[in-house]
């Protein structure tokens, strides 16, 4: 056996081949951070991100309730890409020049969010509990 090492102890013994791990069965079910968890669909505000309820059909026209901003803008559609043409993934006639500003395109459609779901316990309950550890 040529060695290009003659040193001690680099591979003194015979090792057996190499060969590859059996395959791991796949587990079933969700994988990942966060999957299979509850969530919810909201809409957010991109300028301030306060959570704004779209119930009545005249929220888009008001506004955001708490910094102003219009909701019925590029922006907030949720067929805006910046990195498309005419910075929209929809074909339309020519390009909005400001896309913050409130605007009257047909195409407009609601940007939904997927987010994890609020926690039903509140504050309260939790310190009530943390006090119960302790009550004698």
């Amino acid at each position: 056996m040529s060695r290009k090492y003659k040193q001690k102890g680099y591979q003194d013994e015979e090792r057996p081949e190499r060969g590859h791990h059996p395959r791991r069965e796949r587990q079933e079910g969700p994988r990942g951070r966060g999957l299979g968890a509850p969530r919810a669909t909201v809409f957010r505000c991109r300028r301030c991100g306060r959570e704004i309820d779209l119930s009545a059909p005249e929220a888009l026209a008001a506004g955001c309730p708490s910094c102003g901003a219009d909701l019925h803008t590029c922006t907030h559609c949720a067929h805006f890409d910046s990195g498309a043409p005419l910075e929209c993934r929809q074909e339309i006639p020519q390009r909005i020049a400001k896309k913050a500003a409130n605007n009257d395109c047909e195409l407009f459609e609601v940007k939904w969010t997927q987010e994890f779901a609020k926690e039903t316990e509140s504050r309260s309950d939790a310190a009530k509990a943390f006090d119960d550890l302790f009550d004698i």
